[in-house]
């Protein structure tokens, strides 16, 4: 997660907005461990602060060893049912089946690695003095709203939106509260 985050700050202008979701958020957190002298403003979207539990790095090795063995696709139809809101998995699905596709399993795998890697970056919720958006699906199951309520409530004046009806990928399955969260992040 530390690579992937210089990275982007090896990419990024000296001063920028961070909007990260999911693995992004993730990555955006270890960026504000880094370098938040550098971020203007920081929306962190259906993401955690907290490491991975011993059972859910587990599982991502066991998935990772079926997705390496060829079985990526069965992992891949497993989890995404977990990504979406019940209601949106017949419009959606589609989209995050083709998604899923792209990016193939050698990359699944290198994220499912760069995911287990990250610390806990709690600690560094206190410090972060920039305007900040938590925000995030009230029925996601992968980053439940309880992680949410945390880095909210850590992080010094940040904004918690909570949007309705809306699993673990908010910008797809609710675009417009979405939008409207993140035009009002941005115009703050």
């Amino acid at each position: 997660m530390t690579a992937m985050a210089e990275r982007v700050l090896d990419a990024a202008p000296e001063r920028f907005s961070l909007c990260g979701l999911s693995m992004g958020g993730y990555c955006a957190l270890e960026i504000m461990r880094i370098a938040p002298e550098r971020v203007e403003r920081l929306a962190l979207l259906d993401t955690s602060a907290r490491p991975d539990a011993e059972e859910r790095t587990a599982r991502r090795l066991g998935l990772i060893e079926r997705a390496a063995a060829g079985g990526f696709d069965d992992v891949a139809e497993e989890h995404f049912p977990l990504f979406l809101h019940p209601d949106h998995l017949d419009g959606f699905l589609p989209v995050v089946r083709q998604s899923a596709w792209n990016v193939g399993a050698d990359a699944f795998i290198r994220q499912q690695k760069a995911i287990m890697s990250r610390g806990d970056l709690r600690p560094v919720l206190a410090g972060i003095s920039c305007p900040t958006l938590v925000l995030c699906g009230r029925q996601d199951e992968l980053t439940p709203l309880d992680c949410h309520e945390e880095m909210a409530a850590s992080i010094p004046g940040a904004r918690l939106v909570v949007i309705e009806d809306c699993g673990h990928l908010a910008p797809i399955e609710q675009p417009e509260a979405t939008s409207a969260a993140l035009r009002n992040w941005l115009g703050a």
